[in-house]
């Protein structure tokens, strides 16, 4: 049985499979939490930019953007994908590398929307599109992580899934638009070393991707089979021949999406480590952020790669500078959006702070790496005192997760400056109950709340 055949097998059993009841809360919460990444990405660039680039396919359509403007399915999700992924807010499954949220999500929502589905069929769409491509992030691992931005490329199996399950495609089409859609995975990490928009992008096209190769394969478009495990196909082009059948071991039996991390700050996840070790040595110290003489991070590779850029200048840069993001949590407090603000980039103080931030490559915890998400801190004051600890993992990490309480805070947050406060509660309110929206009503999910 081919890899594509074996994860059409699953999405298939997903239209009518008992599921417990914690595995949908955590869908759910997931589909909570992708809303509250969504809707400040949904205003700005380069969702904003791509509501004008692609007027033709706007106001008509089976689905809607975030705000209830109507648009065809393939353009909904890639701008929903997109908007998603803008704000460094979305989830993350840790041993896959991956943001599952942005791509999966919205190519569910905007096929569930055309086809008329139910909440608990949209919700099935998201558990299928989640179990298959956390599954492929991680057999995937480090050596594709290297270069490959997990998001695009592992997220078009997310988003096909999710469309196949949606659109109630059988077991050998939805093989076939896995197939197909394989040829579709794109990213790369060189795209988000500095200022760009493509990162979000790849969000968004991964969602476009799987639309269009569940819808083609409804028409009977075909896919090479073994275009995962053959010869030349995704595991040896784009790694080093992941162990397949190790990789589905558990589908079906263990749920993944009962184990995302949910972001505590609005920046890159390689980061939170450390502005959460720094945070809690400055705490210790009992330290204002002026009389910090040094800090000295040590983490894991991509840490200190990804999140390398020393001298940010625009909001997506500085999202991934982890001096910067440490600094300003030292100044401020914590990360959230307004520590993007052009006033705050350019704060005098926090620059000067940065400059006496060291970050280098921990090989202990690098050899941890992506399981373990951790950082070394050494916290140095003016007077000679020090404190020094090792944060083994991000707050919103399974072993450290935000609780319903605060990921309702998360999402307040974040959507009462985007909705209004009556309109954002009446959202969630209808986000927790989406098991109980009957067919042919997701259409109004957010219309209900505007």
């Amino acid at each position: 049985m081919f890899v594509v055949e074996r994860c059409a097998g699953f999405v298939e059993q997903m239209r009518d499979a008992p599921l417990a009841p914690a595995v949908v809360h955590h869908a759910k919460r997931a589909v909570i939490d992708w809303m509250a990444a969504a809707l400040p990405g949904a205003i700005v660039p380069p969702a904003t930019a791509l509501e004008a680039a692609l007027a033709e396919e706007l106001d008509h359509g089976a689905a809607r953007l975030f705000l209830g403007r109507p648009a065809t399915v393939r353009a909904a999700a890639l701008i929903n994908g997109t908007a998603a992924h803008t704000m460094e807010l979305d989830d993350i499954f840790r041993d896959g590398i991956y943001h599952p949220g942005a791509p999966t999500i919205p190519a569910a929502l905007a096929l569930a929307q055309a086809g008329g589905a139910s909440g608990n069929d949209f919700l099935r769409a998201v558990i299928a599109g989640y179990e298959v491509s956390t599954r492929i992030g991680r057999a995937m691992g480090r050596a594709h992580y290297r270069y490959w931005h997990n998001t695009g490329t592992i997220g078009v199996f997310g988003a096909c899934a999710a469309g196949a399950r949606a659109l109630n495609l059988d077991r050998m089409r939805t093989a076939h638009a896995l197939a197909t859609v394989t040829t579709f995975a794109a990213g790369l990490q060189q795209a988000f070393r500095m200022d760009s928009m493509s990162k979000p992008l790849h969000a968004g096209r991964a969602a476009e991707a799987g639309v269009t190769a569940a819808l083609a394969a409804r028409e009977g478009v075909t896919g090479s089979l073994d275009a995962i495990e053959g010869d030349a196909g995704f595991g040896r082009a784009m790694s080093d021949g992941p162990d397949w059948a190790k990789a589905f071991a558990t589908l079906g039996e263990d749920f993944h999406i009962t184990r995302m991390t949910f972001k505590n700050h609005a920046c890159c996840g390689h980061t939170f480590a450390a502005i959460d070790g720094a945070l809690a040595a400055q705490a210790a110290l009992d330290l204002a952020a002026d009389d910090i003489a040094r800090v000295r991070i040590g983490s894991y590779r991509a840490a200190v790669e990804v999140s390398g850029i020393e001298d940010p200048r625009t909001p997506a840069e500085a999202r991934f500078s982890i001096k910067y993001v440490v600094a300003h949590a030292l100044r401020r407090g914590s990360v959230r959006l307004a520590a993007f603000a052009p006033e705050r980039l350019a704060d005098p103080a926090t620059r000067t702070l940065m400059q006496r931030i060291n970050a280098s490559i921990d090989p202990e915890l690098d050899a941890s790496f992506p399981a373990q998400r951790a950082a070394r801190v050494v916290l140095e004051a003016s007077d000679g005192r020090s404190h020094a600890l090792l944060q083994p993992t991000r707050k919103g990490d399974p072993d450290a997760p935000l609780s319903d309480a605060e990921l309702e805070a998360k999402y307040l947050e974040l959507a009462v400056p985007v909705l209004g406060e009556p309109h954002a509660r009446a959202l969630l309110g209808r986000l927790w109950q989406l098991d109980e929206i009957p067919a042919g009503a997701l259409l109004q999910l957010t219309e209900a709340a505007l």
